[in-house]
């Protein structure tokens, strides 16, 4: 998933597929937008393809394949309709380049990964689209690779900030097993639940979380001890947290991930100052942080320089800038002009 737009999701994902390939490992691959275009649907500037390689499952709408520059054999129908077509497994016999459009909901994504895996696919690598963070939850993804980049604005420490409190939300951490045993049958069913602070249940309502503010708030003289929200945490939602975070200290709020909050770094440390605990159901597991200093649309960092930043600054992760690592070994003056062009 990606902090924005080019921040290099495809260069990382071709980077994977390439590694995959060299170790003979049967890959699958989709998309939970439209990638491999010739250029940006947003900022119309030149893309980078996606490149396939001979035996790869690809996942994709049907429109897609008369662009494709391989040669592909259909393996299987999803009956998962797409504004490009029915979304449909092929294999690619060929080395080249393709677009890929594949589902857009969480639950059709789960369905086209298990397709990919029952075509014998080993790995399924899932490239993820600006503005959605859903893919990234336990329930679709075993890993993230967070990919950042000078596109996101501002100066390298700025990137670096924002990318910190990106992974902050991203990946709070687990409950506990009393907690989740508390809070299992909720999350089994969907809804809100609360729970008083000897463990009692008060309330467990199948509602929507997004809705779920005033429902909330007609218990805030109980005595909360626990809230459990197994959907989105808005705004709204959030401020009403908020109030019984400040009436009940020590308040813990269980959600089913770090996807799910919709929220600014500086809410949860408000949250967190009032004694309130925010906790996942499932914790996300962040596999690494892919870079690109480079922006298409202003002022680009010194990848070098970038990268060891990085690594500083997420010494807890796997931090790669994969262009800079394969082309290290050249003289910098002669990998300087196609690092815009590459990515």
């Amino acid at each position: 998933m990606g902090m924005s737009k080019n921040t290099g999701k495809t260069v990382a994902l071709n980077h994977l597929l390439a590694l995959a390939a060299n170790a003979g490992t049967t890959v699958g691959v989709s998309s939970i937008g439209r990638d491999g275009e010739d250029r940006d649907q947003v900022f119309f500037i030149p893309k980078p393809p996606i490149r396939v390689w001979p035996g790869t499952l690809v996942a994709t709408a049907s429109a897609t394949l008369a662009r494709a520059k391989v040669r592909c054999q259909r393996l299987a129908s999803t009956g998962i309709a797409s504004a490009m077509g029915e979304i449909v497994i092929v294999k690619v016999l060929d080395r080249g380049e393709m677009e890929i459009a594949g589902a857009c909901h969480g639950t059709d994504q789960r369905k086209v990964i298990s397709q990919l895996q029952q075509c014998g696919a080993a790995l399924v690598l899932l490239d993820g689209a600006l503005g959605r963070s859903h893919h990234a939850s336990p329930a679709i993804a075993d890993g993230v690779v967070l990919a950042t980049g000078a596109a996101i604005g501002g100066g390298m420490l700025d990137v670096i900030r924002k990318t910190r409190n990106r992974l902050a939300i991203l990946g709070i951490a687990p409950a506990d097993e009393a907690t989740r045993a508390r809070c299992a049958p909720l999350f089994a069913s969907a809804g809100v639940a609360l729970w008083n602070r000897q463990g009692e249940l008060l309330l467990h309502r199948p509602i929507a979380t997004l809705s779920a503010a005033a429902t909330l708030l007609q218990h805030a003289d109980a005595e909360l001890g626990t809230i459990a929200l197994s959907g989105a945490v808005g705004r709204v939602l959030w401020q009403a947290l908020r109030i019984l975070a400040t009436r009940h200290p020590g308040l813990t709020v269980v959600v089913a991930d770090g996807s799910k909050l919709f929220i600014e770094h500086a809410d949860l440390l408000a949250f967190q100052k009032l004694g309130g605990r925010l906790l996942a159901w499932r914790g996300i597991h962040i596999v690494g942080i892919t870079l690109n200093p480079c922006s298409p649309l202003g002022a680009s960092f010194a990848a070098e320089q970038f990268l060891v930043a990085a690594r500083q600054a997420f010494a807890g992760h796997a931090v790669s800038d994969v262009v800079w690592e394969e082309n290290k070994t050249v003289p910098d003056s002669s990998v300087r002009t196609p690092l815009k062009e590459i990515r």
